[in-house]
């Protein structure tokens, strides 16, 4: 099984960070817009449509708000994911920076580099929406 471990820092409180990734339901428009350009909630399952037209139904597993961290793995989809499973968490490193970790274990193998190059994307979308949130905070 590949196991891909994404980490970035940004430039925003980690409470702020924290409430965009939790909120299950509106991860296109609170946390990712532009990579994720729908999420629709079935149940405890939200099916999102990326940037590139995949459509995925994840199946939400936990969010635990002791370790801001959100747990979830892809039911189906267009990726062609045998396994998908993930974790998102929100690490505070001092009051107004927070580093992001993503990680995720999937099959087949030989999809690891697309789905990397797919979570750099969405990291980047998430750094671009949060930073300006939180210079506009008091």
């Amino acid at each position: 099984m590949a196991s891909i471990r994404r980490e970035i820092s940004i430039a925003a409180r980690p409470d702020v960070v924290w409430e965009a990734l939790r909120d299950w339901g509106a991860v296109h428009e609170r946390l990712a817009p532009g990579f994720l350009l729908d999420a629709t909630v079935d149940g405890e399952d939200r099916i999102v449509t990326f940037f590139n037209g995949s459509v995925v139904r994840e199946l939400f597993v936990d969010l635990d708000e002791e370790s801001r961290r959100v747990v979830w793995a892809v039911r189906d989809g267009s990726l062609g994911l045998e396994h998908y499973n993930a974790s998102a968490q929100v690490v505070a490193q001092d009051d107004e920076r927070t580093r992001f970790i993503w990680i995720a274990d999937l099959l087949p193998h030989n999809l690891a580099s697309t789905v990397g190059q797919l979570m750099d994307q969405g990291l980047d979308a998430i750094k671009r929406t949060l930073e300006p949130v939180a210079t506009a905070t008091p």
